[in-house]
């Protein structure tokens, strides 16, 4: 089929980043073109670009054969580019032909045309094959049917260009085969379809053909039916799969038989974030938790801290049922957490060093229960001289100071709660190399006082390096576990590529 959309030397700079670089992109006529990296890709630089969010620095933008410069959504929308997000940008008190006309509503002398807004979100759904009430409350619907109204808005501007960023995050699985059941009759009608995903399987399943980015940067572009799993994976890391070295030894505390975990999951999951699930942790272990981006690692920790509720499974902690209803309750089982993202969900900007550190500890004694000032101090110096947190002084501004040295303060803030079990969620993202190896120590270290931890990293040889036992997750749910000397990058891309972990070295 003939090309609906070509991006030539596409480049857009931010301050100290290259978003994009010279990088080029193509959809065709009646195909799903699936665009895949990891995080920082460049992926959503290059749908806002598409789309007129945001504008490029270089390159060349054409549709149809003509060059196109959006200026905003709308003014993509009025060439015919429509965007589907992961999130159901929709009114949910609103109909459903209200929500497929919004904005764009006819009318004739001030007053709005009913019957063309139902005659228009008939057809925009009857495209779909859907047979929905349109007058119904969109929010009496399921969040599948919720993205199949979405999906019909976005029809309804005649679009040749969709672009669906995240469609499946929220379906189960029975839903995303319904959603590509009507992507798949979309493109036999000649619509082009970007489909950008972090599922794997999703992209097999309804993908024609497949562009990696990585770091900004073209890697490829490749038909679906002749790129194996395993090299998409090693494309989108960015090296080829190697055997390296196994992690650490067992502790005796980890090693010994009868032994029981410390905190043991049993079928925990939570619909639209991760499959129903097995994990355990020791103490004097440290268990790995690896996969691609949205594999469902950081879901999964949310679920064992209480921060999101899980509606299927069990916990148990030292032998006991545990039911984790929040995070203080996490707390008072003496689980720790340091999030994904330490600016948005971590540390205080704010606030001082100080105060950062005995955020955690004075939330678990209460409102009443205050630290004294002297003990706050007490506290911080411990911590500051123990990590070795580089800090003019504990009144700080946290902001202020080196991106590992936030980190060290985010960590320092868990361990004055004494914890017995710590999940840390890429703990070494952002920071320079110094400061990971510094970090990498610390885990090391507490590993051999006897605590638990579960360490999250989307770096491979980071997890390698670091872990007893490894994890792997895809697409959600649990594909496999690794154990002493099984653990290295090849066997955990193999497992995460959906090959035979024989498989991992065949091209070595």
């Amino acid at each position: 089929m003939p090309e609906l959309l070509e991006m030539s030397g596409v480049s857009r700079f931010f301050p100290g980043v290259r978003a994009l670089d010279g990088v080029d992109f193509t959809v065709r006529r009646g195909e799903v073109h699936a665009l895949m990296g990891g995080n920082g890709a460049g992926k959503s630089t290059l749908i806002n670009v598409l789309t007129g969010v945001i504008p490029r620095d270089a390159g060349v933008i054409r549709l149809d054969g003509r060059p196109i410069s959006p200026s905003s959504p709308r003014a993509a929308e009025a060439l015919g580019i429509s965007t589907v997000y992961q999130e159901v940008n929709l009114i949910p008190h609103l109909s459903v032909e209200e929500n497929i006309c919004l904005g764009r509503q006819p009318a004739r002398w001030g007053a709005v045309r009913w019957g063309a807004i139902r005659g228009r979100a008939r057809t925009a759904v009857a495209r779909l094959g859907l047979e929905l009430d349109l007058a119904r409350q969109l929010s009496t619907y399921s969040v599948a049917i919720q993205q199949m109204v979405a999906l019909a808005r976005a029809l309804d501007i005649e679009a040749k260009l969709l672009v669906l960023d995240e469609p499946t995050s929220s379906l189960d699985e029975q839903e995303v085969e319904e959603l590509f059941a009507v992507v798949r009759r979309l493109r036999d009608q000649g619509l082009g379809v970007v489909f950008i995903t972090h599922f794997l399987e999703q992209v097999y399943a309804v993908s024609d053909r497949i562009t990696v980015l990585r770091d900004g940067h073209l890697v490829g572009e490749y038909a679906a039916a002749e790129l194996p799993r395993m090299d998409l994976v090693t494309k989108m890391v960015g090296r080829p799969v190697v055997d390296s070295q196994p992690g650490p030894a067992l502790t005796p505390a980890a090693e010994s038989v009868g032994v029981p975990p410390l905190l043991e999951a049993q079928g925990l999951g939570r619909r639209g974030a991760v499959q129903p699930m097995d994990l355990s942790v020791r103490s004097g272990e440290v268990v790995g938790l690896a996969g691609l981006l949205g594999s469902g690692r950081s879901e999964l920790a949310r679920l064992l801290f209480g921060v999101d509720r899980a509606d299927s499974g069990q916990v148990r902690v030292d032998g006991r049922p545990a039911r984790v209803r929040s995070p203080r309750h996490a707390m008072t089982l003496r689980i720790a957490f340091t999030p994904e993202d330490r600016k948005v969900a971590g540390i205080v900007p704010d606030l001082s060093v100080r105060e950062n550190i005995v955020l955690a500890m004075q939330a678990s004694r209460g409102p009443w229960r205050k630290l004294s000032r002297r003990r706050q101090m007490e506290v911080a110096e411990r911590y500051i001289g123990a990590l070795g947190i580089k800090t003019p002084s504990p009144e700080a501004a946290v902001r202020t100071l080196s991106g590992g040295n936030q980190q060290k303060v985010l960590l320092a803030r868990w361990l004055a709660t004494e914890p017995r079990l710590i999940i840390l969620d890429e703990p070494t993202r952002g920071i320079d190399v110094g400061a990971k190896q510094e970090i990498q120590k610390l885990v090391s270290s507490l590993r051999e006082k006897g605590m638990a931890i579960l360490f999250i990293s989307g770096e491979l040889d980071e997890v390698v390096r670091t872990s007893q036992r490894v994890v792997v997750l895809r697409d959600r749910r649990k594909v496999g576990e690794l154990t002493g000397a099984e653990v290295n990058e090849g066997r955990v891309m193999a497992a995460i590529a959906g090959h035979p972990v024989q498989e991992a070295t065949h091209d070595r």
